[in-house]
């Protein structure tokens, strides 16, 4: 999955706010509060609002409030997120829009569009198109169908008007494009790791991805060793390289039913418990189980990486991050590291921005500045810390 484009209107901060030409690797710069987590949120939102309903999921982000708290301040129009993605290089371009009301103090889907283009002219083909509750879907699979008079489109009323259609309509196999956008959704990951949440011996269990914040990791890492010896063999490999002393790690299940997550350092015979081991340590494994997951995610966002890892690690951090991308999935990073941003092209990095409380999205590589800078050989970490990036500060 590759999102091409973000368009955010009255999104908390983002008052109007849109992302073009966005690369499978993107890194986020941006003062704090400037809006980098709330863009992960945006994600957080599509991928709760899928699982149960949109006011749910607004009640998660904006707390009691709601939709109140979640729409910029001093608005009275809607919510609206639209995204424009493929599935594969080769796939026609998706875009999904969402605009979300309020009526009688309750949230409502305004208009809910899921729609298709094939080539680059031509008007676009609506697989969805919903409102309150009611509107109409197409039933054909996309790669069948050559002309939009051969659509089979038929009425559909969902069971409320805060349900997405994708939602309510992923469920019958005779809606596969709609099926097809709700697995996308259901599989984005957002990362925001907690070293403390991971070093506790957990219940024994059964995970196969990586938490949020990491606390099943001694979980996964059995998984992993047990299930698909041959990537835990090459996420050892890359631990030894990155973390020098550490020859193995596993996950040892006692007789009271607990998961222990050893490391063994080469110097010693007995291996270390997690709650034993430095910080940079557990993040680093953390992340290559992340990173190697057999089933990987088609969307990854992970938050501010570089928290307690050792500053010549984060390039080749940057660089894994990379490659995940090269692999299908699209990566997302959050950032206030010049050490991680030197690692980073210029097409690859987005600075976010406060203008009088509203959150200002621009590229690095539209700034004649930094571009004339990078084509001289200077690192985009070195021209953020002297404060070459407008309204982000150096560091």
């Amino acid at each position: 999955m590759h999102i091409e484009s973000i368009k955010l209107k009255n999104f908390k901060s983002f008052r109007e706010a849109e992302m073009l030409d966005i690369p499978h690797f993107c890194v986020l710069v941006g003062a704090n509060g400037s809006g980098k987590s709330t863009l992960f949120s945006v994600f957080e939102f599509l991928r709760e609002a899928l699982t149960s309903n949109v006011h749910t999921a607004l009640v998660k982000l904006g707390g009691s409030r709601g939709f109140q708290e979640v729409r910029s301040r001093g608005s009275d129009d809607n919510i609206e997120i639209e995204l424009k993605f493929r599935e594969n290089s080769n796939s026609p371009l998706i875009t999904y829009y969402l605009s979300i009301g309020e009526k009688d103090g309750k949230p409502i889907i305004a208009r809910e569009i899921l729609k298709y283009r094939r080539g680059s002219g031509g008007q676009p083909w609506h697989f969805i198109d919903f409102s309150n509750g009611k509107g109409i879907a197409v039933t054909n699979e996309l790669a069948k169908v050559t002309d939009v008079n051969d659509l089979n489109r038929e009425e559909q009323t969902l069971r409320s008007s805060d349900i997405l259609a994708i939602k309510g309509l992923a469920q019958f196999s005779r809606f596969p494009a709609v099926m097809t956008l709700g697995t996308l959704i259901e599989n984005w990951h957002i990362s925001d790791f907690h070293i403390n949440r991971a070093r506790p011996e957990q219940e024994a269990g059964y995970a196969e991805h990586l938490s949020k914040e990491g606390e099943n990791l001694s979980l996964v890492t059995e998984y992993l060793h047990d299930r698909h010896p041959t990537i835990f063999a090459d996420i050892l490999e890359k631990m030894t390289q990155r973390v020098p002393g550490i020859s193995s790690v596993d996950a040892k299940t006692t007789e009271e039913g607990r998961v222990l997550l050893r490391f063994q350092d080469g110097a010693f015979e007995d291996p270390f418990l997690a709650r034993y081991v430095s910080d940079g340590t557990i993040k680093m494994f953390a992340y290559l189980v992340l990173l190697y997951d057999p089933n990987p995610h088609p969307l990854l966002c992970v938050e501010e990486p570089e928290n307690q890892l050792y500053p010549n690690l984060l390039w080749e951090l940057a660089e894994e991050f990379r490659s995940y991308a090269e692999r299908g999935g699209q990566v997302f990073v959050s950032s206030h590291s010049p050490d991680f941003l030197n690692a980073v092209k210029i097409e690859e990095v987005y600075w976010l921005e406060k203008e009088q409380g509203k959150t200002i999205i621009k590229r690095a590589k539209d700034n004649e500045q930094l571009v004339a800078f990078m084509a001289e050989g200077d690192q985009m970490g070195y021209l953020w810390k002297e404060g070459f990036f407008q309204g982000v500060g150096s560091q």
